[in-house]
C-alpha cells in the first residue's frame, strides 16, 4: 500500500497536534540519539528537533513518497528507509518516538519489546496510535465495503485493522522493562468544513486500504458511497461545520 505525503498534509495541523501532545509528556531534558519512527513527511520529526535540537535526531519510514517529503522539508536531518516490523536501533537510543504508525502492525506488542531493548537506560519509548475503529468514520468504511459491486473482494479478504489491545495489556508488556509507564486516551473533536472534509482526511490514512482493495475501477464510486454515509452520521453544527471525534491512545515508557 503506497502512501501520499500531499494527501496526508492536507490536515497537517490536526495530525501534528497528537504528536505535540505526546512529546510534551516525554520526561527528557536532552537527547544524544532520537529517532522518529514512521516519520511520514517529517512534521513530527520537526517537533523533536525544535525541542532537543538537530544533533542526533533522525527519522525513518518505509514509504519513499513520505521520505522524499521529509527530506525536502528538513534537508539537514537524516531520514532512512526501513521496515519497523524488523528494524531495531543500531545503537542505544535516548528517544524512540512513534506518532500514528504502529496501529498498522498487528504484532506491535512484540516490536515494543525489541524497541525497549534498543533504549539506553532512562531512555523513552513514546507511542501514539489512533484508537478509532468504533467511530462512525471507520464503521462507514466497513458498511460501504460490503454494500456495492466491490463487496465480493471484501468478502474474500478483510482490510479492517485489528482493534488495539486494552491499556492493561500495553502496561503489562511495557512495565517488564520500564521504571515507569504512563498510558492515557485523548478524544479530539476536530471541527471540519463538512462531511467531504472527513472523507478527504481518511483518504490519507484509514480509507486507503479500502480504496486499494476495491480497485481502481471502483475508487470514485466507493468514495461517493462512503461520503453519502458520512453525511448521515455527521450532522452539521450551528455554523455548518461537522465534528470529527478522533480517539487516540498514548503511552510513554521509561526504560529501567
Amino acid at each position: 500500500m503506497a502512501w501520499s505525503a500531499s494527501q496526508y498534509v492536507k490536515f497537517e495541523d490536526e495530525r501534528t497536534r497528537p504528536a505535540r501532545d505526546l512529546l510534551a509528556q516525554v520526561p527528557l531534558d536532552s537527547v544524544r540519539h532520537a529517532i522518529d519512527l514512521g516519520c511520514g513527511p517529517g512534521n513530527s520529526t520537526e517537533l523533536i528537533v525544535e525541542r532537543f535540537g538537530a544533533a542526533g535526531v533522525s527519522g525513518l519510514d518505509s514509504d519513499m513518497n513520505m521520505l522524499e517529503a521529509a527530506r525536502k522539508r528538513m534537508p539537514g536531518t537524516p531520514f532512512i528507509e526501513a521496515d519497523l516490523a524488523t528494524w531495531r536501533p543500531s545503537q542505544p537510543a535516548d528517544l524512540l518516538f512513534a506518532n500514528a504508525v504502529f496501529q498498522w502492525l498487528p504484532n506491535h506488542l512484540d516490536i515494543f519489546d525489541g524497541l525497549m531493548d534498543g533504549l539506553a537506560s532512562g531512555g523513552v519509548l513514546a507511542v501514539q496510535m489512533p484508537d478509532n475503529l468504533g467511530e462512525p468514520s471507520h464503521l462507514m468504511m466497513e458498511e460501504t465495503a460490503h454494500d456495492g459491486p466491490w463487496r465480493e473482494a471484501f468478502e474474500k479478504k478483510s482490510v479492517r485493522r485489528n482493534p488495539l489491545p486494552a491499556s492493561s495489556v500495553y502496561y503489562d508488556r511495557l512495565i517488564a522493562k520500564s521504571a515507569r509507564v504512563d498510558i492515557w486516551h485523548t478524544a479530539y473533536n476536530h471541527a471540519l468544513e463538512n462531511a467531504a472534509a472527513i472523507a478527504e482526511w481518511v483518504k490519507g490514512t484509514g480509507l486507503r486500504p479500502y480504496l486499494d482493495h476495491a480497485g481502481e475501477q471502483h475508487r470514485e464510486a466507493f468514495t461517493a458511497a462512503y461520503l453519502e454515509r458520512l453525511k448521515k452520521v455527521y450532522p452539521e453544527m450551528s455554523d455548518g461545520r461537522v465534528l470529527l471525534r478522533f480517539p487516540r491512545i498514548f503511552m510513554v515508557a521509561v526504560k529501567r
